[in-house]
């Protein structure tokens, strides 16, 4: 038998929480008179998010001008949000370990992911909104696949097959042979891992694309899910470009021109984000 929503629910509760200095950076945004040395001797204590931090803060994702060498230079020169930006993307992208079913494209999956965060992030300042938050939307939007290819490996590939027979979208697949889509589970695991509500909802309402005719995060997370699977940067040989609902383009007013220069700009920034946290 299938799971249910309530099944799959369930099992996202029992998910590994986020290390302990994710948790304390997401708390810790906002607070006035944060120690920032105390914050980099958390981050100091885990290897490799050090290390792959050190990396990113050094890739022309941020553009320093010299290079960083400490965890404390890449605190005080990244400030605490692009810290926890790069600290939940590395943190996120090596959570998940486990069975998946053998044709499940992991890599791609998470190439994707990361696309997606780089088109969310160079949408977010036309659409009015955050940027590291809508990086980190744009990173989580698709999760619940990734708990449903890695705990129900055998329904998922049976959706997988059921996708390939219709030619049809995941989504669709996935409401056609669970009863329900990837969206909503990934919004109760962003819950799980105590993202901010507005996270929460952009990933839970990521395809709703009818009721999306406002800016919102959610707004935002839509159109560069789409973005990033017509640069398909998973490089599936067969991908699909999601439809974009009318209300949401109508919404976002994107000129020509605008779409262009987030394109060339989330290309960019994929190939150096890609090759630290995926490769």
């Amino acid at each position: 038998m299938m799971p249910t929503m309530e099944d799959v629910a369930r099992r996202v509760q029992d998910l590994p929480s986020l290390p302990a200095v994710v948790v304390d950076l997401l708390a810790c945004v906002g607070q006035e008179g944060l120690d920032m040395q105390v914050l980099a001797g958390k981050l100091a204590l885990d290897q490799s998010l050090s290390a792959k931090t050190l990396r990113l803060a050094n890739s022309s994702f941020y553009g320093m001008p010299s290079r960083v060498t400490t965890i404390q230079q890449a605190v005080a020169v990244l400030g605490v949000h692009n810290i926890r930006t790069l600290v939940t993307a590395c943190s996120i992208t090596g959570s998940f370990h486990g069975a998946a079913d053998s044709n499940f494209d992991l890599p791609g999956f998470w190439r994707h992911s990361v696309g997606a965060a780089a088109c969310a992030r160079a949408l977010a300042r036309p659409l009015r909104q955050n940027p590291d938050t809508a990086f980190i939307a744009g990173l989580l939007h698709d999760l619940g696949t990734l708990v449903l290819a890695t705990r129900y490996p055998g329904e998922y590939a049976a959706m997988e097959a059921y996708r390939r027979e219709h030619d049809c979208y995941q989504a669709e697949a996935e409401r056609a042979v669970f009863g329900f889509d990837h969206a909503g589970i990934g919004g109760a695991l962003a819950a799980r891992w105590q993202f901010p509500q507005q996270i929460q909802q952009a990933v839970a309402s990521h395809h709703e694309m009818d009721e999306l005719d406002a800016p919102s995060l959610a707004l935002t997370v839509h159109l560069a899910d789409a973005f990033a699977h017509g640069l398909n940067f998973s490089g599936r040989a067969d991908e699909l470009v999601p439809p974009l609902g009318w209300p949401a383009w109508r919404a976002a007013a994107l000129s020509d021109a605008t779409c262009l220069a987030v394109c060339a700009e989330s290309e960019r920034t994929f190939h150096d984000l890609v090759q630290i946290l995926v490769n």
